[in-house]
């Protein structure tokens, strides 16, 4: 059976994994960088690649590498590298966690809104373009020898078969791409001192680029290497969400919604934003601050008994807004938010179920948001994230939801790109790769009674939201 490749370049490390058609994991390796105190505003492509390579020799080591027939590799979004015409970096990787662009944030922000509004517009230290205009600005001496600026995943990509040049939809978002005229905005060259050949050519990922041309792995040269994808978008394509109506909510740190509609949905508070399918659909993503942080800070001790206590408690009645931080940006945009809990003194167990229902009422208002915005109806949830390894809290999510969830056995970014490697060397799309190779571990259903019971707390909750301004009375504004 043919295999695939696929290759996470992250923050911390990179992992490597290989699976074959059927979506069965073969073989996985991960190492870690040695990361500094600037590891966060800069790291070494090169060092990316040293990690990447002895990954993929460990990982190939104990397996037939005969049937491989495709690699794809995902990475940070907003990581810029300029390269020279060598493709060697001028600089170290610009990281998308760098903030240090602030003002030429705002001023891609502001020349995009002026000339290219129904584009991309929501610039900030996040973002590519602000990046590749911060290197410019500070390293005029280095301007002629720059020949491109490449994207996190496009550095490992070119390493592997030589093509530096090309980038695929997902990764230039952030770099001001227009995704719906699948062309470079003339803006940004016009009104910018970024010159139109410093940017890549794009193509939709998962597209062939070039064929394996690294010769120390002990694979065929025929072996096929592909455009990539961001993290988060290859992490929503190993949960499963890759059909028109299907959604993934990953909650780790924070809470993040990602899926898939036939249209571009524009939403004038610029809560979410749209990537391009690789089969021409939208993949709209928003990120809360509301997540799974308060656990470990508010409920140090044992889980497993904490998560069983609070099953028999279900539904609590109590409202609790778990958000650490003072500031919202998805579902609603209020920067004046903070959490609260309507009642004190709660036993541990009833403040953990409550705190979970409580994320679970802002994920429902998040999918009431989007299906008021795109007009389509939101048809199933995959999840992935740490609060997914929670019975109790999938028990309390698909009620509230009242929509089953499912949960897949490989959610990693990847996992997803793997996936992305098989979708146009052995399947016909991403749709037909992800319906082969993701694998459902668990797939909870609502209970009737129990989410006509949620109902009320969750009504409860969102007049709360109102009292506190947190959002309009006005549906979803």
């Amino acid at each position: 059976m043919d295999s695939f490749i696929g290759i996470d370049i992250g923050t911390q490390g990179a992992r490597v994994v290989l699976m074959d058609a059927a979506g069965n994991l073969l073989g996985s390796e991960e190492e870690q960088f040695p990361l500094s105190a600037g590891s966060r505003e800069e790291q070494s492509p090169a060092e990316w690649w040293d990690a990447c390579l002895r990954s993929l020799q460990l990982l190939l080591a104990g397996v037939d590498a005969s049937n491989i027939k495709a690699i794809a590799v995902t990475s940070t979004s907003g990581t810029i590298i300029p390269v020279d015409a060598n493709y060697q970096p001028l600089h170290n990787a610009i990281m998308y966690s760098d903030g240090r662009q602030t003002a030429e944030g705002a001023l891609c922000k502001e020349k995009a809104l002026l000339h290219q509004p129904q584009g991309y517009t929501a610039f900030n230290t996040t973002s590519g373009l602000p990046k590749m205009l911060w290197f410019v600005n500070n390293f005029p001496e280095k301007i002629p020898q720059l020949h491109k600026f490449i994207h996190a995943a496009d550095f490992i990509t070119g390493k592997l078969c030589g093509n530096f040049d090309v980038t695929d939809f997902t990764n230039v978002l952030k770099s001001g791409f227009d995704v719906a005229a699948q062309r470079w905005p003339e803006y940004i060259w016009e009104t910018l001192p970024i010159r139109e050949e410093w940017l890549q050519d794009v193509v939709p990922s998962g597209t062939p680029v070039g064929k394996l041309s690294l010769q120390t792995l002990g694979l065929s040269a025929e072996v096929i290497v592909v455009a990539g994808m961001t993290d988060g978008c290859a992490s929503q394509i190993a949960s499963g969400a890759v059909n028109p109506g299907d959604w993934n909510t990953t909650i780790g740190t924070t809470l993040v919604v990602k899926g898939v509609t036939t249209a571009e949905i524009r939403d004038p508070e610029g809560r979410l934003y749209c990537h391009r399918h690789p089969e021409g659909y939208w993949m709209p993503g928003g990120a809360s601050n509301t997540g799974a942080d308060w656990v470990s800070k508010n409920f140090p001790g044992d889980l497993e008994t904490l998560n069983e206590a609070a099953a028999k408690l279900l539904p609590t009645g109590h409202l609790i807004y778990p958000l650490l931080q003072q500031g919202e940006r998805f579902p609603f945009v209020a920067p004046q938010a903070k959490g609260f809990e309507t009642e004190e003194g709660l036993p541990a167990e009833a403040r953990f179920a409550a705190s979970m229902e409580g994320v679970a009422y802002i994920e429902r208002y998040a999918y009431e948001v989007i299906e008021h915005l795109s007009g389509e109806k939101v048809k199933a949830v995959f999840t992935a994230g740490g609060a997914s390894n929670s019975q109790t809290w999938l028990t309390i999510r698909s009620n509230v939801l009242n929509l089953p969830l499912y949960k897949m056995k490989y959610v990693t970014g990847a996992s997803g790109a793997a996936i992305l490697a098989a979708s146009k060397t052995h399947f016909s799309s991403i749709m037909a790769a992800a319906a082969a190779m993701t694998q459902t571990e668990k797939q909870v259903n609502p209970d009737a009674a129990l989410a006509q019971a949620y109902e009320s707390s969750y009504q409860a909750f969102i007049s709360t939201l109102k009292e506190k301004g947190y959002i309009s009375d006005h549906a979803y504004a």
